[in-house]
């Protein structure tokens, strides 16, 4: 897929720009802070109808401004598309071909994306809930009826956790309580199947392109650690069933706490290299490394889930990595991905890719195309 036009309208330093791409490379150059960065969460935005580093819509419009939209137009297998966001502080609306998207989750998967940013780093080091998001956002791009799932999952959860904290008012209303329960015992080991061979599938990947930048020194593995753990033999209705024994199992305690302790909002999943865990005991290096992995199995997995490869956002990374992880990075995506990246200058970034970008100046939430 491609990305040939973007339009934005009143968003963050933007009042307007509408920029053409012809070229599989596109560099973003600029100081910081003159909003290169909010060009490539825009294309995010346009993806995903959410960024990667905010979540409040006012954020996303210009200052005294009432309204921001986003525009795109795409060239995929199956024809042009032409894409639209648009944002108020109340909410958005998605456009497919000029048609509004009843639900979100019709709109995500028309153009599939992914990033590539040094906070990236958070997925492999960070907290339990960065991983979550990363494999809800993944999931969303390739299976519209996970998002689905993972909507009533979150409804159900809110309001069972609302049951709970106020048992004491609710011992009439018992049944209630059976029926959300089993309304999250299905949802949950729908989600927790589909999280599971979304990261079989990770790991396949990951591990060779790892092994094949540390030259074979390496193998790294996944390891899901869901709160509830999974027999991939079972059926649906004995998974169901099994879950339905624990939540019975945790009753009290989840009533003393007020909160559901069992489910895919408690799931996590750690990197290892040659079976140690890289968030505890792998240098910054293996931490990048294991990143760069994971982005560039995402960017296979797409390809192979959808037939098309995505578009990739670089931003601000390559600088992050030294001369081999970007000789590595740049050879994985030549001629394959239409990739954009932003970085203050391109000194140091040294490949034929780079040389043969089409490149953009931007100042002061201006761009200009150099000639």
């Amino acid at each position: 897929m491609f990305l040939k036009e973007l339009e934005i309208k009143q968003y963050r330093n933007y009042s307007y720009q509408n920029l053409f791409f012809t070229k599989p490379i596109t560099l973003f150059l600029g100081q910081n802070a003159q909003g290169k960065t909010n060009l490539m969460e825009s294309i995010y935005v346009l993806a995903m109808t959410k960024s990667h580093r905010s979540t409040k819509n006012k954020e996303w419009i210009a200052w005294e401004e009432q309204y921001s939209w986003i525009k795109g137009q795409i060239e995929r297998k199956r024809g042009p598309l032409r894409l639209e966001i648009q944002l108020t502080e109340k909410g958005k609306k998605a456009k497919i071909n000029g048609l509004e998207q009843k639900k979100l989750s019709d709109y995500i998967g028309a153009l599939n994306i992914v990033m590539f940013a040094p906070e990236d780093l958070s997925i492999v080091k960070g907290s339990p809930q960065q991983r979550r998001r990363f494999l809800d956002m993944e999931l969303g791009q390739i299976s519209p009826m996970y998002l689905h799932h993972l909507a009533q999952y979150q409804k159900v959860t809110s309001q069972r956790n609302q049951w709970l904290k106020e048992s004491t008012k609710n011992k009439g209303f018992a049944d209630l309580l059976e029926i959300l329960n089993l309304q999250m015992a299905e949802l949950a080991i729908r989600l927790t199947v589909k999280r599971l061979e979304f990261l079989v599938k990770m790991e396949k990947w990951a591990g060779e392109i790892h092994q094949n930048i540390t030259q074979g020194r390496e193998h790294l593995t996944i390891k899901y650690q869901p709160s509830f753990q999974i027999d991939p033999n079972a059926s649906f209705d004995d998974l169901t069933e099994a879950y339905l024994v624990q939540l019975a199992k945790l009753k009290e305690r989840e009533i003393s706490r007020g909160t559901s302790l069992l489910g895919p909002h408690r799931d996590d999943f750690h990197f290892y290299i040659n079976q140690n865990n890289v968030q505890q005991f792998g240098s910054q290096g293996q931490q990048r490394t294991a990143a760069l992995s994971l982005k560039l199995a995402e960017i296979q997995l797409i390809y192979e889930e959808v037939g098309e490869y995505p578009i990739l956002l670089l931003d601000d990374v390559l600088s992050e990595l030294d001369a081999s992880r970007q000789t590595h990075l740049l050879d994985a995506i030549k001629d394959k991905v239409q990739t954009f990246v932003t970085a203050t200058g391109v000194e140091g970034l040294k490949h034929q890719t780079i040389e043969e970008a089409s490149v953009f100046r931007i100042h002061a939430g201006e761009a200009t195309q150099e000639k």
